[in-house]
């Protein structure tokens, strides 16, 4: 069975940055593409970004430049940095595992939060 488990969530200034991280289990983890996904409230989830079995990274126009995404096989483990937070990021961040051309595996989220 396969599991996400995010972590590294928080409350953080505008301008700050934060690092999130998720551990998966239960499936040969470097053979996907892995992504981030975001959700704030009222809105619909959105790609954040995400980054393939040979590392190609992809980003949402809103985040290119101050997002990174990044991943090390050797411990199962896909991360987000985030810098230049801005108000509008907030939201509850999800990991996926791709299956098949489509994510569909999901972590349990954790929220970030930037004030102003």
């Amino acid at each position: 069975q396969v599991q996400l488990v995010e972590s590294g969530g928080g409350l953080v200034q505008a301008g700050g940055s934060l690092s999130l991280s998720c551990a998966a289990s239960g499936r040969t983890f470097s053979m996907y593409t892995m992504g981030w996904f975001r959700q704030a409230p009222g809105k619909e989830r959105e790609l954040v970004a995400s980054i393939t079995s040979d590392d190609t990274t992809n980003y949402a126009r809103s985040v290119k430049g101050r997002f990174t995404i990044s991943r090390d096989n050797a411990k199962n483990t896909v991360y987000l940095r985030m810098n230049s937070l801005k108000p509008e990021d907030t939201a509850v961040y999800y990991c996926a595992s791709e299956l098949l051309g489509e994510f569909r595996y999901w972590g349990q989220g954790t929220q970030v939060t930037v004030s102003s």
